[in-house]
């Protein structure tokens, strides 16, 4: 079954919004897969200039949102030159096999967060640690985001881009018709504190609800909100595969299941067309959405979803996605390089990233800057959603990261808890599904 990682669903967010204007959570174009300066590898950029190339995947939002144009102006003896692939499951191998190699290289690579566990434990050598770059500190970035880039050594070899804060997005209308509040803090505290309560919310909601109208866009949905917003997911700290014995995942996979089972989901497997289709006839009344998907949600709601649409705090804090940038030992700029990803994940950088792509900051020092710190969405009600999601950000607990993370996920929602949704198939089938389908790709 073809699935889309939180990379590609990166791409086809952003290529999305791109028709929908400039501003906040919208507007963007997407990177294109050729390079858009000179080939990897640094030198002189004429002049006496100095060249420093920065590779990424997809849709990134750097270039877009005017910083390296920025910089250049800061630094008039510094020439940037990015390039991009398009989807990261083809970045990714090759970074891996120019990390081996010790060549092909640019002076700043980008890694997406499924990566990170995988690079910090692996190549963590072969990285310059930008810990100790002038001008980082440690405190502007949020604990969690930090962590997930330090080596067991304590060398932090990436720092963070973006992060995926997750808020329950909610449809005013259908909650009226159901009887329930539509104020996004009463709605926030049907459910607050408590995936349980987030089920019995559904339960009400089905009561009075309109025909064929769901609560919820999918099983594997909410799955996936609550296991990341758990500290222990699938890995423990020795790098030990947990998942099949850990309570919250399976306290996760049973709670989806009976959202499944007691009908109240639409039975959609998300970034298909029919979730699409879903958003434009108003299907179901909510979805766990990070902050990137505020965009994706406007432009497939349309303009009948106006005003409809409102964003609410999720039951527990989670994340779903994130990025970070590198500098490779091999860099022939290592201190020019390691300056401008300072630079670049700075605060005020990351400020004006959310304010003109939507990137959500992992840097909780940008969260009292105006950009973030006043934000609303127009779509969403006015939403503050600079408040919204920077509270959710700043209680995403500490967790394990482990290099095969996506893999479990992917195979947890599309191979377990899909069949479960769309096929009436036993909790337990389905488990032992997905476990299965792990256990081969783990070689185990």
């Amino acid at each position: 079954m073809r699935t889309r990682t939180r990379s590609s669903r990166r791409v086809v967010v952003l290529a999305a919004v791109a028709a929908l204007g400039a501003g906040i959570l919208s507007g963007c174009a997407q990177d294109s897969d050729e390079p858009s300066g000179s080939a990897p590898g640094g030198g002189d950029g004429g002049k006496g200039k100095t060249t420093i190339t920065v590779g990424v995947f997809g849709a990134f939002g750097l270039q877009e949102a005017g910083l390296y144009d920025e910089y250049m102006k800061l630094n008039k003896d510094v020439v940037i030159k990015q390039t991009s692939i398009e989807r990261n499951e083809n970045y990714y191998p090759q970074l891996l096999t120019h990390l081996g190699s010790g060549s092909g290289l640019a002076d700043i690579q980008a890694i997406e967060v499924n990566n990170i566990a995988e690079i910090t434990a692996t190549q963590g050598d072969k990285l310059v640690d930008l810990g100790k770059t002038a001008g980082v500190q440690k405190d502007s970035f949020l604990p969690w985001k930090w962590s997930q880039a330090t080596t067991t050594a304590g060398k932090t070899i990436a720092l963070g881009t973006d992060i995926g804060p997750q808020g329950i997005c909610y449809r005013k209308d259908l909650f009226a018709a159901a009887g329930l509040p539509t104020d996004r803090e009463a709605v926030g505290k049907l459910w607050a504190g408590d995936w349980q309560k987030f089920l019995e919310t559904g339960k009400q909601f089905k009561a009075k609800a309109p025909k064929g109208k769901a609560f919820v866009d999918s099983a594997s949905g909410v799955m996936a909100a609550i296991t990341g917003s758990n500290a222990n997911r699938f890995y423990d700290k020795d790098g030990k595969v947990i998942y099949k014995t850990n309570p919250a995942v399976r306290e996760a996979w049973d709670t989806a299941a009976e959202f499944a089972s007691d009908g109240l989901t639409a039975k959609l497997q998300q970034f298909t067309p029919g979730w699409d289709q879903g958003f434009a006839n108003g299907t179901f009344a909510t979805v766990s959405c990070p902050a990137w998907m505020l965009g994706y949600i406007q432009d497939k709601g349309g303009e009948a979803g106006k005003g409809k649409w409102d964003v609410a705090a999720a039951p527990k804090p989670s994340n779903w996605g994130g990025s970070f940038l590198t500098v490779p030992e091999a860099s022939k700029n290592k201190e020019a390089a390691a300056k401008l990803v300072a630079w670049l994940t700075a605060p005020e950088q990351q400020a004006t990233l959310f304010a003109k792509r939507g990137s959500f900051p992992s840097s909780q020092a940008a969260y009292s800057l105006p950009a973030v710190s006043d934000a609303k969405h127009p779509y969403f009600d006015n939403a503050p959603i600079g408040q919204i999601f920077s509270t959710a950000a700043k209680g995403v607990p500490v967790q394990i990261v482990g290099p095969k993370d996506l893999i479990i996920a992917q195979n947890l929602a599309d191979i377990g808890m899909l069949q479960v949704d769309q096929k009436g198939t036993s909790s337990k089938d389905g488990w032992n599904a997905a476990v299965k389908a792990i256990d081969n790709a783990l070689d185990q």
